[in-house]
């Protein structure tokens, strides 16, 4: 049995889940989500409980196994409480505003860069560097805040570009003096 997809998912209180056939759907305060739920995956609810289950024990179901109750869980835990995620701008000059749902970067370019928030999801910055992109679906928020750091990837040498919170981008060295050809070496 798949340690993950054993375990059962509470339902916090003011999030509302039902099973529509193969489709399961939550709905809390922060906005609604469903899910498509595979033909060998059978989704249970009981009062405040979601359990999954699975008919066989094939390695493909198995791995469809724990990821379905992840994606149950990620659900659950978005239309509550809402996932975020933080990017950093590193680079003189580089900076980052908002304007209503678009995100307008200056990032080294001749022009500056702009995104618009899909629906669902919410960008706030601080301190003109600092990014934060929410909202109510985990893969929504990762897609885009990966989408604004394929803007300006960090560059190993100087370090500049935009990089989630807490990244650590490993850098190299820069070129080496060179002995020339007609130069002697001590």
């Amino acid at each position: 049995m798949s340690r993950i997809g054993s375990m059962p998912i509470t339902v916090p209180n003011g999030v509302i889940s039902e099973i529509l056939g193969q489709n399961i759907k939550v709905n809390g305060p922060l906005g609604e989500l469903t899910l498509q739920i595979p033909n060998r995956i059978k989704v249970e609810l009981s009062d405040q409980t979601i359990s999954v289950k699975r008919d066989s024990d094939e390695g493909s179901v198995k791995a469809l196994h724990g990821l379905i109750r992840s994606l149950i869980s990620n659900m659950v835990l978005g239309v509550s409480k809402g996932w975020e995620r933080k990017l950093e701008l590193i680079g003189v000059g580089y900076r980052a505003q908002t304007i209503g749902d678009k995100l307008t970067l200056s990032v080294g370019f001749s022009h500056p860069v702009e995104i618009i928030a899909p629906s669902g999801v919410k960008f706030s910055v601080s301190d003109n560097t600092k990014i934060t992109v929410s909202g109510f679906d985990k893969a929504l928020v990762g897609q885009t805040a990966a989408r604004i750091r394929s803007v300006k990837v960090p560059e190993p040498y100087q370090g500049k570009g935009i990089r989630f919170s807490g990244e650590y981008v490993r850098r190299k060295a820069g070129k080496a003096g060179k002995v020339g050809a007609g130069a002697t070496a001590k």
